[in-house]
């Protein structure tokens, strides 16, 4: 289908901006990707972009109950978990210099001056910042034609952290970009009220406007779909046509959310403002999918056994977002309805007799993290799966404790560890990356792990080879620092184990397996990240089908 709107303006790319009011946490992701998806259904090529308010350089060293997961790019990213929402919509691979921070920002404009390329002028944030950011935006069509660049600012209006973000994006629609902004807001209902209160929104806008930027959209995002009412005072007050007041009520699935824009006209409505003509919407296999996961009934449990639940009072499953999505995606490729349980390995620390909770259970997922906490819990949970037959999937560290499991008690390695773990461990089956060692002396944590994707020769005959379709390598993505030490890789295999991937030098073993296990694989790669709506990740696949056969 020929899209005559892009033959017209051949070369034009458009920028919307999406920007967050009221409060954080809103599913600016959600609704970034959702409004890149509707674009796609009319044949444009649509990329999307993060900018994180912070000064961290990125988001490597961040706790993940501080900032919730990292994501990991194809080229060794790591990034802000929107930019995983982005890839899942959309689904292509996005690059790390597709997030921006304040960090990298300030670190390039400082470079700058240090070599003396701005020629002795007084460094200000307005130009030389707001500058930088403008080339860091544009740098996205520089690598891909893109007929749409989606760039979502982090935070909340009214932070002073952001304002040069929102400067420098004011600063583009001055100088004639073809640009929209979206604005996404709370519209909150106090039960003591029994209505929706336009009045934070009203608020949020007018701060916008004040620093010189008048939303063309306002998306409302509430627990029930805005009324008339609402949507009139939000558009009298806040400045807009009430046809581009749009409601985001809570969905009990967030892949149903570009359907929601599309029913109300959202991409229509943004192809009129940039004088485009759209033609005819291709959602047809995408509605079919929504459709078809509210007819799945039969349930599949299950377990995620991590420990980054816990921040106060609450608890934060973003944390494993892109598991649980994972766990997702698979389910509904087999139709059945994913029901995850959450396991907090540490519960089986103080309670050991607390394991026979995984009967209960169709599979376990032990996912990566760092740190000792939980780890002893991990261990017995695995143990547990592997004694009672229990489908297991390892990510990362979930391989490395499994590999320690295995050597402790089936290989008789007692006090075996890793010396992430235990440095002074007498068999340290899981020991450091080669190159690790000088990093870590010198304290050197961002951007220094095994980031991103490599490959992975498959042994013919495996579970995991004919998981991947029979491919001989394939490429999953990485985030870790530690791997199975070589000198146990014999003893290992002796006694059972399958590495059934290992790096093409052969030095690191990157899958394993046990053959007469119902379901025991584990993988130091995050094969998370690559899954999509419609077409999950292998090893999530496999896990379900086993889990489903039981």
């Amino acid at each position: 289908m020929v899209n005559y709107s892009y033959v017209l303006l051949i070369g034009m790319v458009h920028y919307i901006i999406v920007t967050g009011g009221v409060i954080s946490g809103l599913g600016k992701g959600i609704t970034t990707a959702s409004i890149g998806k509707i674009l796609q259904f009319y044949g444009y090529n649509v990329t999307a972009m993060k900018i994180d308010p912070y000064i961290n350089y990125d988001a490597g060293t961040l706790r993940p109950t501080e900032h919730g997961e990292v994501w990991v790019t194809e080229d060794g990213g790591e990034i802000d978990q929107d930019l995983g929402n982005y890839e899942r919509f959309l689904d292509k691979n996005i690059p790390k210099h597709h997030n921006i921070t304040t960090g990298q920002v300030y670190s390039a404009v400082i470079e700058k001056e240090r070599k003396g390329e701005y020629l002795g002028k007084t460094v200000q944030p307005i130009p030389h910042v707001t500058d930088e950011i403008k080339r860091r935006i544009k740098r996205a069509t520089q690598e891909e034609k893109v007929d749409f660049v989606l760039v979502e600012i982090g935070g909340t209006v009214g932070d002073y952290e952001n304002v040069l973000f929102l400067e420098a994006t004011r600063q583009m629609k001055l100088e004639e970009e073809s640009i929209l902004f979206i604005h996404v807001t709370y519209v909150p209902a106090l039960t003591t009220l029994g209505e929706q209160k336009t009045k934070p929104t009203q608020h949020s806008v007018k701060l916008l406007r004040e620093i010189g930027i008048q939303p063309d959209f306002i998306i409302a995002r509430s627990e029930k779909p805005l009324d008339d009412v609402r949507k009139e005072k939000i558009a009298l007050f806040c400045n807009v046509h009430v046809d581009d007041v749009f409601s985001d009520p809570d969905l009990d699935n967030i892949y149903a959310v570009p359907l929601l824009f599309e029913e109300q006209g959202l991409s229509k409505k943004i192809l009129k403002k940039l004088n485009l003509h759209g033609g005819k919407s291709n959602s047809s296999r995408w509605r079919k999918f929504v459709e078809e996961i509210k007819g799945f009934k039969t349930p599949v449990k299950i377990g995620i056994v991590g420990k980054y639940f816990d921040i106060g009072d609450f608890q934060l499953f973003d944390s494993y977002i892109s598991v649980i999505e994972a766990v997702k995606h698979a389910a509904w490729f087999n139709r059945l309805k994913p029901v995850i349980e959450w396991i907090d390995s540490k519960t089986f620390e103080k309670k050991p007799e607390k394991l026979e909770m995984l009967n209960k259970l169709d599979g376990v997922i032990v996912p990566g993290g760092f740190g000792l906490s939980g780890i002893e819990g991990k261990i017995k949970a695995i143990k547990y799966c592997r004694e009672n037959n229990i489908p297991y999937l390892g990510l990362c560290l979930g391989m490395q404790l499994a590999v320690i499991e295995y050597a402790r008690d089936v290989c008789n390695l007692k006090k075996a560890n890793s010396t992430e773990i235990d440095k002074n461990t007498p068999h340290p089956v899981i020991t450091f990356i080669p190159e690790q060692i000088n990093i870590l002396h010198e304290s050197r944590y961002g951007a220094t792990m095994r980031l991103g994707a490599y490959p992975a020769h498959l042994k013919k005959g495996t579970k995991v080879y004919e998981l991947y379709g029979k491919k001989d390598v394939v490429y999953e993505r990485h985030r870790h620092r530690y791997e199975v030490n070589p000198e146990y890789v014999d003893v290992l295999e002796k006694n059972g184990i399958v590495f059934s991937g290992v790096s093409p030098d052969r030095v690191l073993m990157e899958f394993m397996e046990l053959p007469n296990h119902r379901y025991f694989v584990a993988t130091q790669a995050h094969p998370e990240f690559k899954s999509r709506p419609m077409k999950p990740a292998p090893l999530f696949n496999g896990l379900i089908k086993a889990a489903k056969s039981g």
